[in-house]
């Protein structure tokens, strides 16, 4: 199993990486216009994330696992099916994402502390971002029913494409270049919108072609399938909004502190994003291998994978967020120069990156699950992270009134996460105390 699920989740793992990299590339130029500018982008930062987290991560997994559970049974009609019922699902979640941002956008902004310069900067990029989101979420579902296939290769080699374009696209829409002009900072959401827009095409493509396990095919909708795929995604998109609302939380208490102190909590956060994608790389597999097992009816192969795929993710975000703790201005400073930034960023990761680990084992647990049909534990090991990073946060600044137990109140909601996410697996969460099978 290990061999197998390293062999998926390695692609993967690089197409996450590549797909983070693009938001980096973007955060990098967008640096260049100012502390306003990146600011700005740090305010829109949240809502963007929970559209990735839902699309990809909550309704993604909903998709892939109800596909290999489909396929895992032998049921290739139904998993077919399920894919027009994975695009009719993100279509209307896109819509709805696109009325709220731009419709509720900037009191939110505004809301979290964002004045003036980076008020702007921020509506800027929202209208863009949140314009055009349905092509992100098109993308997510076609990706998600390939991964659902066990097949990672294809949304690596098509994502990894669309990073090496985004990489001169951004600056060039950003910064104008000949008879291009300069968008500023929604010249970067124009870039992303557009790599959307080519990778749906291509995905689409290869579903309708005799090389994909499952096929884009008209077919009626069937309440049986939407609900196959929503009573895995709901409960995973509430874990996700919970994830946004501690982070729209912090960002609001750090935002007491200035607009300096937004722009280094959100580029500290970006590292802690980062970790997202990249256990990710391993959550997909996990999704694929748990829900094949899970409709094989090999219940121990489906807890061996998750087990395995939880501690490889607990070791590999570990590693990064020591390392983030006791070197931060190799990734600030990538992005800033601004003492009053730099400060803020390396308080954040000095008291949070040691708890990534948790992270990792928490996250990697939760898409396990995911295909396991199983998200009760998960659920509540996220709103009591919620409850220990956003009301303790909270709670720490009015007794404090210092940023630092903001930060150690974040840490707290990770190791939450994780210990509780493990304990409860291994108390028989899916299937009952292991000790009574």
């Amino acid at each position: 199993m290990l061999p197998t699920l390293l062999r998926l989740a390695l692609p993967n793992v690089l197409v996450m990486l590549a797909q983070s990299a693009t938001g980096l590339v973007e955060t990098a130029f967008v640096g260049r216009l100012g502390t306003d500018a990146l600011a700005g982008m740090s305010l829109v930062f949240p809502g963007v994330m929970l559209m990735q987290m839902i699309g990809a991560g909550a309704m993604g997994g909903g998709i892939s696992s109800a596909i290999a559970r489909a396929l895992g049974a032998g049921r290739r009609t139904d998993a077919d099916a399920l894919v027009l019922h994975a695009l009719v699902i993100n279509g209307v979640l896109g819509l709805l994402f696109t009325a709220i941002g731009l419709r509720l956008g900037p009191a939110f902004y505004r809301a979290l502390g964002g004045d003036a310069g980076a008020l702007a900067a921020a509506k800027q990029y929202s209208d863009v971002v949140f314009g055009g989101a349905i092509l992100m979420w098109v993308m997510n579902a076609l990706a998600s029913c390939i991964r659902g296939t066990g097949n990672m290769l294809v949304p690596a080699l098509v994502i990894c494409g669309g990073a090496v374009l985004l990489v001169p696209l951004s600056p060039v829409l950003i910064f104008g270049f000949g008879p291009i002009p300069a968008f500023g900072v929604a010249g970067g959401g124009i870039a992303v919108l557009l790599y959307y827009a080519a990778a749906a095409i291509i995905f689409a493509a290869y579903l309708r072609s005799p090389r994909s396990a499952v096929t884009l095919v008209i077919a009626r909708l069937h309440l049986r399938a939407l609900w196959d795929i929503l009573r895995i995604g709901l409960v995973a998109a509430l874990v996700s909004v919970q994830t946004q609302i501690i982070v729209s939380v912090a960002t609001a208490l750090v935002g007491r502190f200035g607009t300096p102190a937004i722009a280094g909590y959100g580029i500290g956060a970006r590292l802690e994003y980062l970790l997202i994608p990249l256990v990710f790389g391993f959550g997909a597999p996990l999704v694929a291998m748990v829900g094949t097992n899970i409709g094989a009816g090999q219940r121990d192969r489906a807890l061996q994978v998750a087990w395995i795929g939880a501690l490889l993710s607990f070791a590999m975000t570990e590693i990064i967020g020591v390392a983030a703790a006791l070197f931060p201005d190799l990734w600030l400073r990538v992005f800033a120069h601004d003492p009053a930034v730099l400060d803020t960023g390396r308080t954040y990761l000095h008291l949070v990156g040691p708890a990534y680990g948790f992270f990792g084992l928490g996250t990697a647990i939760y898409f396990a699950s995911q295909g396991a049909g199983r998200m009760r534990w998960p659920l509540i090991a996220a709103v009591l992270r919620t409850v220990f990073a956003a009301i303790g946060g909270y709670a720490a600044l009015r007794w404090t009134g210092e940023i630092a137990p903001i930060f150690l109140a974040l840490a707290a909601g990770l190791l939450v996460l994780g210990i509780t996410n493990a304990v409860a697996l291994a108390r028989g969460a899916w299937f009952g105390n292991p000790r009574r099978n």
